[in-house]
């Protein structure tokens, strides 16, 4: 079963001034949707800053509060919408799960091994860095793991090459590419223009006339 963390959160006022003075004493807004009615809530901002990183995304977090509505709830971390500025918090949303229930999430898509391709003077070239899926929330991957050492130049993985197992669905067409190993372009070096084989002369100034001769 994926690991949970508990998250405290507690009832907050809803209004322009409440989520200001929240943002003013280091506490985020936030709303609870999903399985459940929406809740207004407040978490510490110091536990979004921390948790709002690729190494807990799509984390479990059992809710914790005085709000009998919210206590107990488990829900993944939807949104956190950051200050262009200063990158403070300024709101989250939260999804409240039905743990019975799959959902969609993007799941990163981690590359194993050197392509055989590279020693052949080709190019790695990643396309797709995650994918989505449709999965349990307690069967959630931390990532998924591809093969491409047997990738040639001009050979391909893709979404269809992936291995799942359990309940994961993987949702992002199958056709589309992941990583790919593409032929080094050769450099092309210009070659200067042969030089004519007789170099163009200003062609000859046509011979002054001949002044008429002086009549004696």
């Amino acid at each position: 079963m994926k690991n949970r963390i508990e998250l405290n959160v507690e009832p907050r006022e809803i209004g322009k001034h409440n989520s200001r003075a929240l943002r003013n004493s280091r506490n985020v807004p936030a709303v609870i949707y999903g399985a459940v009615e929406p809740i207004n809530v407040a978490v510490g901002e110091k536990e979004i800053v921390k948790y709002n990183t690729r190494a807990y995304e799509n984390a479990l977090f059992t809710l914790k509060s005085n709000d009998k509505k919210a206590n107990g709830i488990v829900v993944l971390v939807k949104s956190v919408d950051v200050h262009p500025l200063s990158r403070r918090p300024q709101h989250v949303d939260f999804f409240a799960l039905d743990l019975k229930k799959a959902v969609r999430v993007n799941v990163e898509v981690r590359l194993e091994g050197k392509p055989i391709g590279l020693s052949e003077g080709g190019l790695l070239n990643v396309v797709l860095r995650s994918v989505e899926v449709e999965v349990l929330p307690t069967d959630i991957p931390e990532f998924l793991t591809a093969d491409i050492s047997n990738l040639g130049v001009g050979d391909a993985l893709h979404v269809s090459d992936l291995q799942v197992s359990g309940s994961v669905k993987v949702i992002t067409g199958a056709e589309q590419t992941i990583a790919v190993v593409n032929a080094q372009e050769e450099e092309v070096v210009a070659t200067p223009a042969a030089a004519p084989a007789a170099a163009a002369t200003p062609a000859a100034a046509p011979a002054a006339a001949k002044a008429p001769a002086a009549k004696k």
